[in-house]
């Protein structure tokens, strides 16, 4: 069992980390076993937090209005990381949101981890659910803020601790490091479809957004569209 390793999870706005935001980092920083440092921080999004998101985490906007911006809590975080193996559970979804906003801030992120939703799948295969709740309430983890980044961090860091102690012994293979990868998408250029559209949304709806039909994506465009269209039901 590692005995040294930072535990983490993240809140964002969709499962998508090239479109979607990070707004909520948790994390401890495990030492000999023990937790040595915590990190909680809200980010501040560029876009409202939509009721559904709101409704899974309990995160408001209200509750991320007075928060710092991605620019200032990503570097902090990294620091905070340092060289630590990264424990997660389906570990590569928070690992891909971190690496974009890494990136975006021009900064490496390139990280091994152990995910323990991996584990869960190889030595409880006939569990119906291995989501970190279902886990977490058959092992008796006791977990009073699901989905609040920091909470789910300190019951994955349990729950890894609680696997480690029951199966590593017989497949130590399972609890090796592994390299965390994610590739970046190639970005497709808007089509010409969506930019006519676009212009004939915002013409009929009155609408004046700065945008370049030289350089806008097909996800931006796609945005943009379903902004206006969602703005003109509303």
């Amino acid at each position: 069992m590692l005995k040294s390793y930072v535990a983490f999870d993240v809140e964002t706005t969709g499962l998508n980390p090239e479109q979607n935001e990070i707004i909520e980092i948790g994390a401890l920083k495990v030492r000999d076993g023990k937790v040595q440092e915590r990190f909680m921080e809200f980010i501040r999004p560029t876009e409202s937090i939509q009721p559904a998101i709101t409704e899974l985490t309990g995160i408001t906007n209200q509750m991320v209005e007075q928060a710092r911006r991605r620019q200032e809590v990503i570097p902090e975080f990294l620091d905070f990381c340092e060289d630590d193996i990264l424990v997660g559970h389906n570990v590569v979804f928070d690992y891909s949101f971190m690496k974009m906003s890494a990136l975006s801030e021009g900064m490496a992120f390139d990280k091994n981890g152990i995910d323990t939703l991996k584990i869960a799948q190889k030595v409880h295969k006939d569990m119906k659910s291995k989501s970190l709740g279902a886990l977490c309430e058959y092992y008796h983890i006791e977990n009073n803020a699901a989905h609040r980044a920091y909470h789910d961090a300190l019951a994955t860091a349990k729950l890894y601790q609680t696997l480690a102690h029951f199966f590593e012994e017989t497949d130590p293979k399972l609890f090796q490091p592994a390299a965390l990868n994610y590739k970046q998408k190639p970005v497709m250029h808007a089509t010409e479809k969506q930019i006519g559209l676009l212009r004939k949304l915002m013409q009929n709806n009155g609408i004046k957004i700065t945008w370049n039909p030289e350089t806008i994506t097909r996800s931006e465009a796609s945005k943009l569209i379903d902004q206006i269209l969602n703005g003109a039901k509303s």
